[in-house]
């Protein structure tokens, strides 16, 4: 082709053992490389050097690497060859195709290429490519198209071919942005949705007029659907020959009953399918600049739910060897028995002045970031009202969030999920100022 406006012939190649040369090995060939590999090609690179993705490709078996530049016959019984190095030697590649009849895409000039390779992705198993003549512009296009399949934005789930069954979906810690794309892929084919209080319920708003949604929301201290009725809702909807998907707060494996879901269900007979979310034990303290963990503080965490206080019969938690180590703990459903467990905690041997930090409604809009010591962390989250959901971090990793934080404030606030980050107060500052000075 001589014009990029020339129209273009679209063609989906079956490469399926297909000898595909690859001429270059540098950030061009890397992007290609994997899509052929995908494709099942059988894949011949030929450069001198080598990205170190493809070195470890070729270390691999993955693709066969001839560590040389370009001759004449390199491109003999090619199915397809991708030009993706300098002008000269690529102009010589294609030339060579072109006289052998075999389609050659060429990195360097768009104009002189007889294929073009279009902005290309998969979701929910459809391919879409596009071409414009544009490639910033043809990404943005693949983009909004893939988004738009993703999310049920465009859909064409009447057209599906859609088993029943259940999936369990893990939502993340709030911001609906934080929805991996698989479980908006699932949502968008659900005939029904069993959603959690804590779930990302925006999302329900993008669902097809005819799903059921079920609110199976839990209220601390107030009204819930039991587990058993939420098993049997998944079941008896999935028996009917539906797609069930339960739409969960965080994972569905971390403190989030999921294990107990799926058992009920393959009990059943119900095929289930399991979507990893982004657990608010990680994800919360992340989106408020609380590295869990950090090198030369601490080399471990532990992730505590405290649905029932220290020393309560119930609990299973060792709190006096967690008292006694110098890891992160991360507690969970702990915001109204936070002065039991500091007492616990120290009476233990944690520092009465270890760090906490208090995260109300993580990565939502309303998130606010509360600093304390443990042996005022109980009065500091009565003062300030904090109800749940909250997660706590105890351990020195708060004071090194608080040195992110005061930096972070003096650069200007940035992004982290749905709300501004670095913004926590000057008096909040100035507390967790204390530990660095050596208070």
């Amino acid at each position: 082709m001589t014009d990029k406006r020339e129209p273009a012939y679209l063609l989906g190649l079956r490469l399926v053992g297909k000898r595909v040369v690859v001429i270059g090995g540098g950030t061009v060939a890397s992007r290609r490389v994997p899509a052929l590999i995908a494709a099942g090609a059988d894949v011949v690179m030929v450069s001198p050097e080598v990205s170190p993705s493809l070195e470890a490709l070729a270390s691999a078996g993955q693709i066969r690497w001839e560590e040389r530049d370009y001759q004449p016959r390199d491109c003999a019984e090619a199915w397809l060859v991708c030009a993706c190095g300098p002008a000269v030697v690529n102009a010589s590649a294609a030339a060579e195709a072109e006289a052998q009849r075999t389609w050659c895409v060429r990195s360097d000039d768009a104009s002189a290429s007889a294929a073009w390779t279009p902005a290309s992705g998969t979701v929910s198993g459809v391919q879409v490519g596009v071409l414009s003549g544009d490639p910033r512009r043809s990404a943005g296009i693949r983009d909004a198209i893939a988004t738009g399949l993703s999310t049920g934005t465009i859909s064409a789930r009447h057209h599906r071919q859609r088993s029943a069954g259940v999936a369990l979906v893990g939502g993340g810690p709030g911001d609906p942005g934080l929805l991996t794309v698989r479980g908006r892929q699932l949502l968008a084919d659900a005939d029904v949705v069993v959603a959690d209080r804590l779930a990302p319920r925006a999302v329900l708003g993008e669902l097809a007029p005819d799903v059921l949604v079920i609110d199976a929301g839990k209220i601390p201290n107030g009204r819930a659907m039991s587990q058993r009725e939420i098993n049997e809702l998944l079941i008896r909807h999935a028996s009917a020959g539906r797609f069930v998907v339960r739409l969960k707060g965080g994972d569905p494996f971390v403190f989030g009953r999921g294990g107990e879901e799926m058992l009920a269900c393959l009990r059943a007979g119900i095929p289930v399918t399991v979507v990893p979310g982004v657990t608010s034990a990680v994800g919360v303290p992340t989106a408020a600049g609380v590295p869990v963990t950090h090198r030369g503080t601490t080399q471990d965490f532990h992730i505590v739910s405290v649905h029932v206080p220290p020393g309560d019969e119930r609990s299973s938690v060792d709190w006096e060897a967690l008292a006694r180590g110098t890891g992160t703990l991360v507690l969970l459903m702990a915001v109204d028995r936070i002065g039991s467990v500091a007492q616990a905690l120290i009476r233990f041997g944690r520092s009465a002045t270890t760090p906490v930090t208090v995260i109300a409604d993580g990565t939502m809009p309303t998130q606010r970031t509360m600093y304390a010591m443990l042996d005022d962390v109980e009065r500091r989250v009565a003062d300030e009202g904090i109800r749940p959901p909250a997660v706590i971090v105890v351990g020195e990793v708060v004071a090194v969030a608080a040195e992110l934080a005061r930096l972070a404030r003096a650069v200007g606030p940035g992004r982290v999920a749905g709300r501004s980050a670095g913004g926590a107060n000057q008096d909040e500052l100035t507390q967790a100022g204390r530990w660095k000075e050596g208070a």
